[in-house]
């Protein structure tokens, strides 16, 4: 269906089209009628089917058509997501949409000061996309009205849940005073989802426009079987014997993402990190060079990571399974999306067995067990499994490519500590030379 065929108005239109976007995807052409007609919705599709669209498009169309006006520090909409990174993803969004419209947005999340938060939601917006928490603390300062709000979103609500909002999520709801319509969009239908959509929506019409729990047929997905002490030695020989150039790995800690990438370096493979210790700043600065291609490898956690929109992301990684079965169709999401092709592959020792056995029964698949020669475990494999056969002159040059930049890395290392004790030699010749002028 076109973009055309669905009435937005000539402004939303226009900046639509500017996007590049001719066709209404499955959840869009769905959805978006729903929405207009003013239901409530609890919709689950594939992660990049284009849901984002598919409740920001209806909202924007609706509030820059209506002549209501609200006081002050209030919104008219509110879309709530999990994370620092999905939040300015979609306010990216909201604001490319909403170009040609009179409509003001902003966004606010954690790790940011408060201060200019506070001046821009004081000065009143139509629409605003926040995380629970932040938003939280301003309405407890005063700082937003939520009375007036006339359209909620939830964004993954699924991970909302998991990360464990859903306290922060019903103080929201009750600041919330009129009649409202509401929106869920989530990649799953957990217990949890249905539990809070029964609970806030008012007789919604349901969407799964995908099988639940399906992973993109875009997606190439591998398992490969190897001792946990030797993941990182694996996945640094498959990085390179295969030059991939854009590879998001997802590792189970904020710790064992920090050992990971520091792991890397020393392999010669340029990595940086994307987790809740890390500043937001430098979180940005790390996705900045992993899309620009500066660096090979960004090494993230799950809640880091959920929300990236990375163009055209070739590979990811799982370096450590995920506890959860869901979180990995979330994982490979980020690749294969809206029709591309992508690569999942999950590194598993024997400890991930039953981490595997739940993914598979979830997705309804079972994966062969690759093994790599070089990497096998005294523990053999049924004769089912496939063996993966690494040509000997990619591996030679490979381990070259490899030893020249660890002699690079540590050639590099051992100048700094040269330059450090010049400094203290100079400063040191500096107090001798005032001691003698005393002295005379």
């Amino acid at each position: 269906m076109s973009v055309d065929a669905i009435g937005l108005s000539a402004e939303l239109l226009k900046a639509v089209k500017s996007c590049g976007y001719k066709n209404l995807t499955p959840i869009q052409q769905q959805a978006i009628p729903l929405i207009r007609a003013g239901h409530d919705l609890l919709a689950s599709a594939q992660t990049g089917t284009g849901k984002t669209a598919a409740f920001t498009l209806p909202v924007l169309d609706a509030l820059a058509k209506s002549t209501t006006t609200v006081p002050g520090s209030s919104l008219r909409a509110l879309i709530l997501t999990p994370t620092r990174e999905l939040a300015a993803q979609v306010a990216q969004n909201v604001a490319t949409y909403s170009e040609f419209l009179p409509l003001k947005s902003g966004v606010i999340y954690g790790g940011v000061n408060m201060p200019g938060q506070t001046k821009m939601l004081k000065s009143g917006l139509d629409i605003l996309v926040a995380t629970p928490g932040r938003l939280l603390e301003h309405l407890e300062l005063r700082n937003v009205d939520l009375s007036h709000v006339k359209f909620l979103v939830l964004d993954e609500a699924d991970r909302m849940l998991d990360m464990g909002f859903l306290t922060e999520l019903e103080k929201l709801l009750a600041a919330i005073k009129q009649k409202h319509q509401t929106l869920m969009f989530s990649a799953t239908f957990s217990n949890k989802v249905k539990t809070l959509a029964k609970q806030i929506l008012v007789t919604p019409k349901t969407l799964e426009v995908a099988k639940q729990n399906a992973t993109s047929g875009k997606v190439k997905q591998s398992v490969y079987w190897v001792s946990e002490v030797r993941k990182r030695e694996l996945l640094s020989e498959l990085i390179g014997v295969n030059n991939w150039r854009q590879v998001l790995v997802f590792a189970g800690t904020k710790e064992s993402a920090n050992e990971l990438a520091k792991g890397l370096k020393l392999d010669g493979i340029k990595a940086v990190l994307c987790h809740g210790d890390r500043s937001q700043g430098s979180r940005n600065k790390a996705l900045e060079q992993f899309t620009d291609g500066s660096v090979r490898v960004l090494v993230a956690t799950d809640v880091a990571a959920r929300g990236l929109d990375i163009d055209d992301l070739p590979y990811v990684v799982n370096f450590h399974l995920p506890f959860l079965a869901e979180d990995y169709v979330h994982r490979i999401g980020r690749t294969g999306r809206a029709g591309k092709n992508g690569t999942a592959i999950s590194l598993v020792s024997p400890k991930d067995e039953k981490f595997l056995g739940n993914i598979e029964a979830l997705i309804g698949r079972q994966f062969e067990r690759i093994v790599v020669p070089g990497y096998e475990l005294d523990r053999p494999l049924p004769q089912q499994y496939a063996t993966e056969v690494i040509e000997p002159e990619k591996k030679s040059r490979y381990k070259a490519t490899q030893e020249k930049n660890q002699r690079i890395a540590q050639k590099s290392d051992k100048s700094k500590p040269s330059l450090t004790v010049n400094k203290k030699t100079k400063k040191l010749s500096k107090k001798k030379k005032l001691l003698k002028k005393n002295k005379r």
